[in-house]
C-alpha cells in the first residue's frame, strides 16, 4: 500500500432525499478542492447498475486508487458499492445527515461538508490491507471429548471433507450418554421411550475413515494459533504431536454436588439419590432402593434441586425436567403398581418434550404439583418429604421409598486444554463458568480464537440440542480453518484481511496490549515484550487503544488515519456559538443504532460529528487529545452495553473505556478543563430512540459549561 501518491475519486449520490436536502454543487466543489482528489462527480442513484459501470469506467480512465462515496450508510449496499482492488471509503450522508437533520439548514450543510472531508482524509491515510495468505496451513480439526457432542462434531466435520482428531480421556466413547437406559422420545406419538442414539453414533464415529480416535488420551499442551495449533497428546506416558487448524471443545459436564443440599439429606440417607445416579442403577428390571434392595413402590422427584438458586446454581439446566419425566416412566413401565410424585417450580419441557410431558400427564399414578420441598426426614427405609407452597395445600407430607434429586449441570473444567497462552491454560468463563465469547451474537466462539465450545460445556441442554450445537461449532471450526489460510479473520469482523502491525523500536514493554487483549492474541517475553499471534486476532483494535506509545496500527485502522479525520473537521470559533461534539461510535451496536435513528427520522443536534471505530475500547487517548486541541467542546464515547444481560462484542472493550476514561478525566483536570466534557454512553442496538436525548442533553451541558478554552489556539 502506497500512502504517498493517491489519486482519489469522489462520487456523491443525490438519491433518497440527499439531493433535496443539501447544496450538492457546493458540497462537490468543497470535495474537489481537497488535495489528491482528481475527480468529483454527482449521480442520482449510485447503486444503480448503470452508474456502477460509469464508476468502474471512471476508475480506469482516471487511474484512481481510492474512492470516496457519499451516499447511504456503509452498512447497506455493500455489494453494489464495492469495487475490487481499490480502497473505498463510504460517507454516510443519508442515515446520519439528511434523514436526521433539518433540510436546507446551514448546520446540516456544514455537517455534510465535514463528513466528506473526514472520508477523504481517511482515504488518504488508509488502503486495502495485504493479507497474510498461507495456503499450506493445515485444515485438520481437533475435537476434545467423545460424548454425544464430540462425536456429532467429528462426524459433521468428517462428512464435510475434513480430517478430524477425536480425543477422549476415557477408554470408551459415549460419555454420560452411554449410561442412559432410555432416551426421551423425539417422534410421535411420544408415549414410548426411545432407544439411546449414542450407540449408533459410536458405531458411525468408529467407522468414519476421516476420524482418527485417541482413547484414554489427554492434552499435554496446546500452543500456536489458528491454522497452526501444535497439540501434544499424552497416553499412558506416551507422547504424540499433531497439528490442527481449529479446535472444538466438547468436554461436557458434571452433576452439581448434591452434598451441598443439606435440606434433602443427600449423603445421610442412602435412599436419597440424584437423577444421574438413578440412570446408572437402571438395568431393565425392577428398580431397587439402595438401603435394602427392595423394589421401589413410591418415589418422589425434587425438581430444581440446587438450580435456579442464588446459593447454588442460579441458572436452569434445561435437561432436568425432561429427565425426571423420563425416569418417572422407568418406574411405571417396570412396576405398574408404583406411584410417582414430582414436585416442581415449573415444568420446563423444551421443544417436542412438551408432547412427551402431555403423555406423561395422562398416567394417573404420576402425581405432579408445583411446590417447594422444605425438608426430607424419616428413617433409613422410609422417607418423609415435606412440601410447602403447593397448589393443593399450604403444607403436606409424602411417605416414599426413594427420593431423586434433579440436580443441574456444571461445565467441566476448561483448563484441560493446557494452553500455553500468557492469559491462562483454559477457556475463560463468561457467565456461570460457561466459556462463551459472546452469548448473544456468537454462541460457539470462545475468547480464544479458533477454539469453539459446544454442547453442555457451552450451555446446558439435552441430546438433540447438543447435536445441533455440535454442527454449529463444526461449521465455525471449518470457517476458521479456511479463512485463516486466506489471511482473513473470523467473527465478528469475518473476512477482515487486516492485522495489527507493531513498530517495536518504540515499544516500552508496558504490557498493556498483552494484558488488555480479550482474546490472548499476544504472548510476551520474560521482559514483557509482546509477541503477536495474528491468527488469534479478532481485529477489534483494543490493543490500538491500549498503547500509550501509539505503536500498534492496522492498515485500514490507524492512529494517523483517525487523527487525520479529526484534524480535517472545521471547528467554528467561540464567537459563532456553534459548539462541536465529537462522537467515537462503536461499529457493532452504536453505529447501527444511529442509522436506525435516521431511518426513523429522529432529529438530533447537527453539532455532532461521528467517527466509527471497531470497538469503543479501540479509542486511543491521543484522539481525544487531538480533538480537544482542535477545539472540540465535548467528546462522546458510545459503545455496546456491558453487564450481565448484555455484552460488548469484544468482551470488555466497554469496561476498558470506562477505566481509561477515569485517567483521561484526571488529565482534563490538570489542563483546567471540566471532566464533564467527556461522556461515555452505552447503547443496545435497538435503543436508537435514546439517541436524541443523549446527544441533545450532552450539548445542553456543553453550552452551559461554555466553549472549550483551547478553541482557536
Amino acid at each position: 500500500m502506497n500512502q504517498n501518491v493517491n489519486r482519489i475519486g469522489v462520487f456523491i449520490c443525490t438519491g433518497c432525499s440527499i439531493g433535496d436536502r443539501l447544496d450538492i454543487d457546493s458540497l462537490r466543489e468543497i470535495c474537489s478542492r481537497e488535495e489528491q482528489v482528481v475527480l468529483s462527480e454527482v449521480h442520482s442513484f449510485l447503486c444503480h447498475a448503470g452508474f456502477r459501470k460509469e464508476i468502474s469506467d471512471a476508475i480506469a480512465a482516471n487511474k484512481l486508487d481510492k474512492l470516496v462515496i457519499g451516499a447511504c450508510s456503509p452498512r447497506v449496499k455493500r455489494k453494489e458499492l464495492f469495487f475490487e482492488s481499490i480502497h473505498t471509503e463510504r460517507v454516510n450522508l443519508r442515515e446520519q445527515v439528511v434523514w436526521c437533520h433539518s433540510s436546507g439548514d446551514e448546520d446540516t450543510q456544514m455537517l455534510a461538508e465535514d463528513s466528506m472531508r473526514m472520508g477523504i482524509a481517511r482515504a488518504k491515510t488508509t488502503g486495502i490491507p495485504d493479507p497474510e495468505i498461507k495456503p499450506d496451513l493445515t485444515t485438520d480439526i481437533l475435537v476434545l471429548g467423545g460424548g454425544i457432542t464430540g462425536m456429532s462434531a467429528a462426524i459433521e466435520s468428517a462428512k464435510a471433507g475434513y480430517r478430524v482428531y477425536l480425543v477422549e480421556r476415557e477408554e470408551k466413547l459415549g460419555g454420560k450418554a452411554a449410561l442412559l437406559y432410555k432416551q426421551i422420545p423425539a417422534q410421535a406419538p411420544y408415549d414410548q421411550l426411545a432407544e439411546p442414539i449414542v450407540h449408533q453414533m459410536i458405531s458411525e464415529t468408529e467407522s468414519e475413515q476421516g476420524i482418527e480416535i485417541f482413547r484414554s488420551t489427554t492434552i499435554q499442551s496446546i500452543s500456536g494459533q489458528p491454522g497452526e495449533f501444535d497439540i501434544l497428546l499424552s497416553k499412558n506416558g506416551t507422547k504424540k504431536q499433531i497439528k490442527a487448524a481449529s479446535i472444538i471443545m466438547a468436554t461436557g459436564w458434571k452433576p452439581y454436588d448434591a452434598t451441598r443440599l443439606k435440606e434433602y439429606a443427600y449423603g445421610k440417607n442412602p435412599n436419597v439419590i440424584t437423577s444421574h445416579e438413578l440412570e446408572e442403577m437402571v438395568d431393565g428390571s425392577t428398580i431397587l432402593r439402595p438401603s435394602d434392595k427392595k423394589p421401589v413402590q413410591r418415589v418422589l422427584f425434587i425438581q430444581c434441586a440446587g438450580s435456579r438458586d442464588r446459593n447454588h446454581l442460579p441458572y436452569c439446566s434445561t435437561y432436568c425436567c425432561g429427565t425426571s419425566l423420563k425416569q418417572a416412566k422407568y418406574f411405571r413401565d417396570m412396576n405398574p403398581d408404583s406411584q410417582v410424585f414430582i414436585i416442581y417450580r415449573d415444568i420446563r419441557a423444551y421443544g417436542t418434550i412438551e408432547y412427551f410431558y402431555k403423555e406423561v400427564q395422562k398416567d394417573e399414578a404420576i402425581f405432579l404439583t408445583k411446590g417447594v420441598v422444605s425438608g426430607v426426614f424419616g428413617s433409613k427405609n422410609e422417607l418423609v418429604v415435606e412440601v410447602k407452597e403447593s397448589l393443593i395445600d399450604d403444607i403436606f407430607c409424602v411417605n416414599v421409598d426413594l427420593v431423586v434429586l434433579a440436580t443441574g449441570m456444571v461445565p467441566n473444567d476448561a483448563e484441560d486444554l493446557n494452553l500455553t497462552y500468557r492469559l491462562g491454560k483454559g477457556l475463560p468463563g463468561l457467565k456461570y463458568d460457561f466459556p462463551d465469547s459472546h452469548f448473544i451474537c456468537f454462541p460457539y466462539e470462545t475468547r480464544r480464537t479458533g477454539i469453539y465450545a459446544a454442547g453442555n460445556l457451552r450451555t446446558p441442554g439435552f441430546i438433540p440440542m447438543c447435536m445441533e450445537d455440535a454442527a454449529g461449532a463444526a461449521m465455525k471450526a471449518i470457517q476458521c480453518a479456511e479463512l485463516t489460510r486466506q489471511g482473513k479473520s473470523v467473527h465478528p469482523r469475518s473476512g477482515d484481511c487486516s492485522y495489527p502491525e507493531l513498530f517495536m523500536q518504540r515499544c516500552t514493554d508496558c504490557k498493556r496490549c498483552t494484558e488488555e487483549c480479550p482474546f490472548g492474541s499476544y504472548d510476551e517475553t520474560e521482559k514483557g515484550t509482546p509477541l503477536p499471534n495474528p491468527s488469534r486476532c479478532r481485529r477489534c483494535g483494543i490493543c490500538v487503544g491500549s498503547c500509550p506509545e501509539r505503536i500498534i496500527n492496522f492498515q485500514d485502522f490507524s492512529i494517523h488515519a483517525i487523527s487525520s479525520m479529526i484534524k480535517t473537521i472545521e471547528v467554528p470559533d467561540e464567537f459563532e456559538e456553534k459548539p462541536r461534539v465529537l462522537a467515537f461510535v462503536c461499529e457493532n451496536d452504536a453505529y447501527p443504532a444511529f442509522d436506525m435513528a435516521g431511518i426513523q427520522r429522529l432529529e438530533y443536534s447537527a453539532f455532532l460529528r461521528i467517527i466509527p471505530v471497531r470497538c469503543i475500547g479501540s479509542v486511543n487517548p491521543v484522539w481525544i487529545s487531538d480533538a480537544l486541541s482542535k477545539g472540540f467542546d465535548g467528546i462522546l464515547l458510545v459503545g455496546c452495553k456491558p453487564g450481565e444481560n448484555y455484552q460488548c462484542h469484544y468482551i470488555h472493550g466497554s469496561e476498558l473505556v470506562e477505566t481509561r476514561g477515569e485517567n483521561i478525566r484526571e488529565t482534563l483536570k490538570t489542563m483546567m478543563l471540566e471532566p464533564e466534557r467527556i461522556r461515555t454512553e452505552f447503547l443496545e442496538i435497538n435503543e436508537y430512540y435514546r439517541i436524541p436525548d443523549i446527544v441533545n442533553g450532552f450539548l445542553e451541558e456543553i453550552e452551559t459549561m461554555g466553549p472549550n478554552p483551547f478553541k482557536g489556539i
